[in-house]
C-alpha cells in the first residue's frame, strides 16, 4: 500500500523518491546525458592554496621580465631591481544543491537514492562552473589576439568580430585553426599545452575534412569523457556546448593553460537528519574563483556556421 503524501513534502518534484521504487523503475534509472565539461584540461590550479570560506583571496606571484642589454667590454655593466608584482584571485563565486530523501522512500527502494542524487549533483555542479568559465573568459584575451586585426606581429588576422564574425565551413576551419596558432607562436606561447575549445558544429567540420582521421588520433576514453578530439597544428581540441553563444555568433577561445588559473574547494559536504520528519537532508557548497592571469596566452575567436 502507498504511503500518503504531503504535495507540499514531495522531494524532488515529480521525481520524487517515492518514483523510484522498483516495481515504477524496475530497479534501474534512466542514465543521464552530461555536457562535457573542460575547464579542468584548459585552467591551472598552480594557486589553489588553501580555500577555507566565501571571499578568500589566493596571491599569485608572477615573474619580472628582466631586460636584456648589449655586452660592451670596459663600459660596465647596468643592474636593475626586479619587482615581483601579484595578481589576487577571488575566491568570490559558490554553488550549491540541496535535496531531502524521506526514510520511507529510502527503504521501499533497492537503489541508493542519497549516494545517485549526490553523484548527479556533483555532475550539475561541473557544468554549472564550466559554463560560468568559457561564457567570460574569452573578453579578457590580449588585445593582439582578438578581432578582425589580430598578430601581436602580423597585425592582419581576422579572428572575427561581434559584428563581423568569420564564416567556418568545413573546407575552411583547418585553416582558421592554423590562424589561431599563429596567433599564440607570436605571442611566444610554448607549444606543448595549446587548447582550443569548439561548438559541436565546428568539431563535425573537422570530423569532415581533410585531416578527420588527424582529428580523431586522441586515445577514446577522453573523447567520451571530456569532449577530447585529438590534435591539430599542437592544440588539442576540445568540443563543448557551454561556450558563449549571442544570436548565432560562438566565442571560441584558445590558448595555454598557462593563461587561465582556477581554485576551488567543496567546503560543505553535509548529510544529516530531517528535524521534522524521518529522512535525511544532503547539501554541498563549492566556493572557486577563476582569473586570466597571462592575457597574452589566451585568443577569442567569433565565429558562425557558414
Amino acid at each position: 500500500m502507498a504511503y500518503p503524501v504531503d504535495p507540499s513534502a514531495v522531494s524532488i518534484g515529480s521525481d520524487s523518491a517515492s518514483a523510484f521504487v522498483p516495481q515504477i523503475w524496475a530497479g534501474k534509472l534512466i542514465e543521464k546525458l552530461y555536457k562535457a565539461t573542460v575547464f579542468a584540461e584548459i585552467a591551472n590550479t598552480d594557486y589553489e592554496g588553501e580555500i577555507k570560506r566565501h571571499g578568500d583571496k589566493v596571491i599569485i606571484r608572477t615573474v619580472p621580465t628582466l631586460t636584456i642589454h648589449d655586452y660592451v667590454k670596459g663600459k660596465g655593466l647596468t643592474y636593475e631591481d626586479p619587482v615581483s608584482a601579484h595578481v589576487e584571485l577571488d575566491i568570490d563565486q559558490g554553488k550549491y544543491f540541496a535535496f531531502r530523501v524521506f526514510k520511507v522512500d529510502e527503504m521501499q527502494s533497492d537503489l541508493a537514492l542519497m549516494d545517485q542524487w549526490a553523484e548527479d549533483g556533483a555532475e550539475q555542479m561541473r557544468i554549472a562552473i564550466d559554463g560560468d568559465i568559457l561564457g567570460s573568459v574569452y573578453a579578457d584575451a590580449a588585445a593582439a589576439n582578438a578581432g578582425a586585426t589580430a598578430g601581436v606581429i602580423s597585425g592582419n588576422i581576422n579572428l572575427g568580430t561581434s559584428a563581423a564574425p568569420v564564416s567556418v565551413t568545413k573546407e575552411t576551419v583547418l585553416d582558421l585553426l592554423v590562424d589561431y596558432g599563429t596567433i599564440l607562436d607570436e605571442q611566444n606561447v610554448p607549444e606543448t599545452g595549446r587548447y582550443v575549445v569548439l561548438p559541436a558544429w565546428m568539431c563535425g567540420m573537422i570530423k569532415k575534412s581533410d585531416l578527420k582521421d588527424a582529428s580523431l588520433a586522441g586515445d577514446g576514453t577522453s573523447i567520451l569523457r571530456n569532449g577530447r578530439l585529438g590534435m591539430i597544428d599542437r592544440f588539442t581540441l576540445y568540443c563543448s556546448n557551454n561556450l558563449s553563444v549571442d544570436t548565432g555568433k560562438t566565442n571560441v577561445i584558445f590558448g595555454h593553460k598557462k593563461a587561465l588559473t582556477f581554485a576551488a574547494q567543496i567546503t560543505d559536504m553535509e548529510n544529516i537528519p530531517n528535524p521534522t520528519d524521518f529522512g535525511r537532508y544532503v547539501r554541498s557548497l563549492n566556493v572557486y574563483g577563476f582569473k586570466v592571469i597571462d592575457p597574452n596566452a589566451l585568443g577569442h575567436s567569433v565565429v558562425v556556421k557558414g
